[in-house]
């Protein structure tokens, strides 16, 4: 049974080879490159993967593009700071072909921030702890959005991997603001494009709740100070993508009046 493995690169050539060298247990390896100015392309073929170029406005386009270049009837979902060790490489060959009665595996991460291992508490796309990373190729589709757009899965539930995915995602605390940061710019895109920018108390509203969630439900009280950073974080996300919908709104119409008002004055000088 073909197992191909998907990987969505956008100038990732730092540690892509690291990446792409832990997957050559699959049969086939697809990478997508977005946009990418760096040597992502080059290195992707070194491993032999097959390369899709394009410009893909939406990650899930990028996605969605990757697993209809896939041929393999099953897929692994990996991104370019994850890495497969030898462990799960076999679990997941053996969970496909033992013939399973369903279509996708949940499949557990463990996320890094530098050397330390943060198990508890992620939230608002800055990391996960189980995912739905292992499917037949036609089951697992996503909704538009430029930023971790939410996945539909059509088809039936096989189970748990047992060994994680290893994701370094930030080599230090400063590195994971910086992706909150650039997380939130794109959000907000996606908020203001569907008219969703709300206010800023239901901002604050939800803010508190996923503090609440992050440090208390998903037990970030238990991670010290980077579990306290990161419920803090979750919490900020809410206020920072609606605060940048609502300015990218006022922007939008500003643009639009501008010429708008210079056609009017345009029109008053031609009537004098």
């Amino acid at each position: 049974m073909k197992l191909s493995a998907l990987v969505c690169a956008h100038n990732d050539e730092a540690r892509l080879a690291d990446c792409l060298r832990r997957l050559e247990f699959c049969d086939e390896i697809v990478v997508v490159a977005d946009r990418c100015t760096d040597r992502s392309q080059e290195i992707a073929r070194q491993f032999g993967a097959r390369v899709l170029d394009g410009i893909f406005p939406l990650e899930s386009q990028r996605k969605a593009a990757g697993v209809a270049a896939c041929l393999g009837e099953w897929v692994l979902e990996v991104e370019t700071d994850e890495q497969v060790d030898g462990k799960l490489a076999y679990e997941v060959r053996a969970a496909i072909h033992g013939r399973p009665d369903g279509d996708w595996f949940e499949v557990p991460l463990h996320n890094y921030v530098g050397e330390t291992l943060v198990r508890r508490g992620w939230g608002a796309g800055l990391g996960d702890v189980m995912a739905p990373r292992l499917y037949r190729r036609h089951v697992k589709h996503w909704k538009a959005g430029r930023i971790a757009p939410a996945a539909v899965l059509d088809g039936r539930y096989s189970g748990e991997i047992e060994t994680p995915l290893v994701r370094h995602a930030d080599p230090d605390v400063s590195q994971m603001l910086s992706r909150l940061d650039r997380r939130a710019a794109l959000r907000a895109q996606d908020l203001a494009d569907a008219g969703e920018t709300g206010g800023l108390f239901g901002d604050i509203g939800r803010a508190l709740g996923r503090f609440w969630v992050s440090y208390v439900w998903r037990q970030g009280l238990r991670e010290g100070d980077l579990g306290f950073l990161i419920a803090l974080m979750t919490g900020l996300d809410a206020v920072l993508c609606g605060v940048r919908a609502r300015e990218l709104v006022r922007l939008r119409a500003a643009a639009i009046a501008e010429p708008a008002a210079e056609l009017t004055q345009i029109g008053f000088a031609g009537r004098r």
